[in-house]
């Protein structure tokens, strides 16, 4: 019961919420409520576990949740990122206009992404991954403008597209399992079933893991990222890439190690190919990363490189390459979701979008870019950041694998993404607070002009928000606690393979 209320009550309550007219400051209140009821009830499934069979697809499927150490350790970091997301809406969204229609359906995908988690087999996990993808999408409508609907059209068709590719997989997948009605450790194939057609399945498994890989930005189904993030509201950027992309991660997962099982993809095209299409897309993502000059543009770019770290840990198919992927789920989340926060700022603040207008402000929004540099660290991979824990089991995992070249590029891919990284990433605060002298006087208001009559312009006073501003520290304190705790975080995960 505690399971599906987890699910139910924050769909329900922001849609009652949000229907009603009341003003801003009371609608925030009765959010608050709803938002701290669903994460009690999230903490309490997490804790107590248990599980729940709605209706039968099948005589062998039915629609099933429950919980177990994945699902429990995903719900985690949607809760904490839709959480502290939230609080910072209450202040950015007041330059937005309907804001009880994006609050309605930011509960709306609260609950698909909580349903994802908890999703007990392929067919359950499908249908509350498609959910997921359509409450999503009106937050990067919000605006309605022309971009923003093109946007929106853009992630729709390639999420969607991807999602089809990801069914055919399922279909494949529960035909050919012992038991499709629950996801098992180490998979649930019947062998004898699957003998003559091998190939077949590890066709479709391919074909699901590019199909889900779209959530995640796996090339060549990456598209939808650089076009989605930049229209999309900063806290809807916060969320998709911190959160919502990992949903391709969680189905990727569920069909690999809990559906069909690593035994039977280890060694073949597939987990090459797999590990190719990471590696292309780390330095792709990169290097478009490096190049981009629209802030929001440019960690778009940087997401779909990061996430593929974690598709890369996990297509290594061993348990410490797995382990390392869930830990840089860990860091990419609380990194990149307090950067987009800090792309918020930027632009509610100071109405700055691009690289090359942040120069200098370091003395006008110290905390944001205080928070801006820690996330930046841990993407990097700068100890003791999450960022260098979690490459640093990837590659350890890759290393001792005896694949080969395959056991050298991996390490190689990832120390080239850390310096891209690095590049497109630290300048931004090193120019923030450290602009050099004639950006430094333009920011403090000294101009050319002033010194010619011994006048000096006021600075621009800018006052930094205490409801954008927690949000990130409470991220950026948990990038470096994923750092420091790393290790006692993989032992326990280590049990999830």
């Amino acid at each position: 019961m505690i399971l599906l209320l987890t699910i139910l009550f924050p769909i329900i309550s922001g849609i009652i919420i949000s229907i009603p007219e009341m003003e801003n400051r009371k609608r925030h209140i009765f959010y608050v409520a709803a938002l701290f009821i669903t994460d009690i009830l999230g903490a309490i499934t997490i804790l107590n576990g248990g599980s729940a069979r709605l209706f039968a697809f099948t005589d062998k499927v039915s629609a099933y949740f429950t919980t177990d150490g994945i699902g429990r350790y995903f719900m985690i970091f949607v809760m904490l990122l839709y959480t502290v997301a939230c609080f910072y809406s209450f202040e950015y969204m007041k330059m937005e206009e309907r804001e009880n229609v994006f609050f309605a359906f930011y509960f709306v995908c609260f609950g698909a992404m909580l349903a994802v988690c908890l999703a007990g087999n392929l067919v359950t996990l499908y249908l509350c991954f498609e959910m997921a993808t359509l409450t999503s999408m009106p937050l990067v409508l919000h605006e309605m403008t022309k971009a923003a609907v093109s946007a929106a059209l853009k992630y729709l068709f390639y999420s969607i597209g991807g999602a089809l590719l990801g069914l055919l997989a399922v279909f494949f997948v529960t035909y050919f399992s012992a038991d499709p009605g629950a996801f098992a450790q180490g998979g649930a194939l019947d062998m004898a079933k699957i003998a003559g057609h091998e190939k077949l399945l590890l066709a479709m498994v391919f074909v699901g893991i590019v199909g889900f890989g779209t959530k995640a930005g796996l090339y060549p189904m990456h598209g939808w990222l650089p076009a989605a993030h930049p229209i999309a509201p900063a806290p809807a950027s916060a969320l998709l890439s911190g959160i919502i992309a990992k949903a391709g991660i969680i189905a990727i997962i569920r069909l690999v190690y809990f559906s069909v099982g690593a035994d039977f993809i280890r060694g073949t095209w597939v987990q090459y190919t797999w590990m190719t299409l990471c590696m292309l897309t780390i330095f792709m993502g990169s290097m478009m990363a490096y190049k981009e000059k629209v802030t929001k543009k440019r960690l778009a770019y940087s997401t779909i490189s990061q996430i593929s770290y974690i598709n890369l840990g996990l297509a290594l198919l061993t348990p410490e390459g797995a382990v390392g992927g869930l830990l840089h789920v860990a860091a990419h989340a609380t990194s990149k979701g307090c950067l987009f926060l800090a792309a918020g700022v930027f632009i509610y603040k100071l109405g700055k979008r691009n690289v090359s207008e942040l120069r200098g402000i370091g003395k006008q929004l110290p905390i944001t870019m205080w928070c801006f540099l820690i996330a930046s660290l841990s993407l990097v991979g700068i100890p003791p950041m999450g960022g260098f824990v979690s490459k640093w089991y990837i590659a350890l995992a890759a290393v001792g694998d005896g694949m080969g070249i395959y056991s050298i590029l991996p390490p190689v891919i990832l120390l080239i993404s850390a310096l891209l990284t690095a590049g497109y990433l630290l300048p931004v605060a090193i120019d923030a607070f450290f602009p050099g002298h004639e950006e430094e006087d333009s920011h403090t208001g000294k101009s050319k002009s002033a010194d010619k009559h011994g006048k000096d312009a006021k600075a621009t006073t800018v006052t930094e928000s205490a409801l954008m501003y927690v949000p990130m520290l409470i991220l950026s304190a948990a990038a470096l606690c994923v750092g420091i705790f790393g290790s006692q975080i993989a032992d326990i995960m280590i049990k999830f393979f």
